[in-house]
């Protein structure tokens, strides 16, 4: 039991290391603003052309983008249709990005946590 505690608690903290080494650099905190504004903008749009829910116009941005798609939610519009192709293909290449952009930083922090 109290390995599992250390080891949670290591976790833990390397976590909260990676985080906070990832937004101070500027190249990351660009990234995640980029993300952002993508999921933000696709969030609005979904609210409007569909008449989603905040929650459901941001849920279903993020399993677009991140290519989950449960097939709970689609778009019924056709205008919502069209959007959805477009935000798929200028959004996944970003979306991507940032995800590996966050795998990599946090692989470079264990890889350094173990050196040391």
């Amino acid at each position: 039991m109290s390995e599992l505690i250390h080891s949670i608690d290591t976790y833990d903290l390397l976590f909260i290391r990676t985080v906070i080494s990832f937004l101070r650099d500027k190249e990351y905190r660009e990234l995640l603003l980029t993300t952002s504004i993508i999921l933000g903008f696709g969030t609005v749009v979904y609210h409007v052309l569909e008449g989603w829910s905040w929650i459901d116009s941001l849920y279903f941005s993020v399993i677009t983008l991140t290519t989950i798609g449960y097939g709970d939610f689609s778009p019924k519009t056709p205008e919502g249709k069209l959007f959805t192709i477009f935000y798929i293909i200028i959004g996944l290449g970003i979306i991507l990005s940032f995800l590996h952009t966050i795998y990599d930083h946090y692989s470079k922090i264990k890889s350094n946590g173990r050196k040391h």
